[in-house]
């Protein structure tokens, strides 16, 4: 996989000023719109970029953190084209709204790599699995899914459930490889795999102060 291209893409797009400003007007748009449980208070737009920004910025880091826990899980090759594709959607996204440029276009192409990741792990889970990746990257991708808006957040949603039924196919779950995997793979296994990555623990959405509609 490639990891650094990934950081690099990031870097690069961070240190555009004008991509960082477009991010920041866009943002500003959109305050409007989004459902009073995750729209921050007057004058704390500022808490939500830095979330944005930390929400692209780990996309590598998952998916570098992912691959190893695979490896030590004898799971590689199965995992391997899923985690490719994650990074596809970031080195090379599909077709996205032409005035997505820039951290905009970043922003959608995490929330493609970050869903795909939350899919393989609530497909494990749901057989009966552990997670596979014990992330609490469901309230964080929520987040993201009201800043884009729908309907082109759905349509992302659509692109990463198309792939997940082609890469992770329901045969996977029922072979002997699988059944080896969950007698060896308790809580307390993939806890101890994770534990070398620690960052990963902390939610994205932890800075995000959820507060009750009005």
């Amino acid at each position: 996989m490639n990891i650094s291209g990934l950081r690099e893409r990031v870097a690069e797009a961070r240190a555009n000023q004008q991509s960082e400003a477009a991010l920041r007007d866009w943002l500003e748009h959109r305050l409007p719109d989004l459902h009073p449980a995750i729209a921050p208070e007057p004058g704390e737009a500022a808490t939500l970029l830095s979330f944005i920004n930390a929400y692209i910025a780990q996309v590598p880091d998952i998916l570098e953190a992912a691959e190893a826990v695979a490896e030590a899980a004898q799971l590689r090759t199965r995992l391997l084209p899923v985690l490719k594709v994650a990074e596809d959607f970031f080195l090379q996204p599909p077709a996205l709204p032409a005035d997505h440029q820039g951290m905009l276009a970043l922003l959608d192409e995490a929330y493609l790599a970050h869903r795909l990741v939350e899919e393989v792990n609530d497909r494990y889970v749901m057989h009966g699995c552990g997670p596979l990746i014990p992330l609490g990257m469901t309230r964080a991708n929520l987040i993201v899914h009201q800043l884009l808006g729908e309907p082109f957040s759905n349509e992302l949603d659509v692109q990463v459930e198309r792939t997940a039924q082609t890469l992770i196919p329901e045969t996977l779950f029922e072979g002997e490889a699988f059944q080896a995997y969950k007698a060896q793979m308790g809580p307390e296994t993939c806890r101890r795999l994770w534990d070398q990555w620690p960052c990963m623990s902390e939610e994205l959405g932890v800075e995000i102060k959820w507060r009750a509609a009005a």
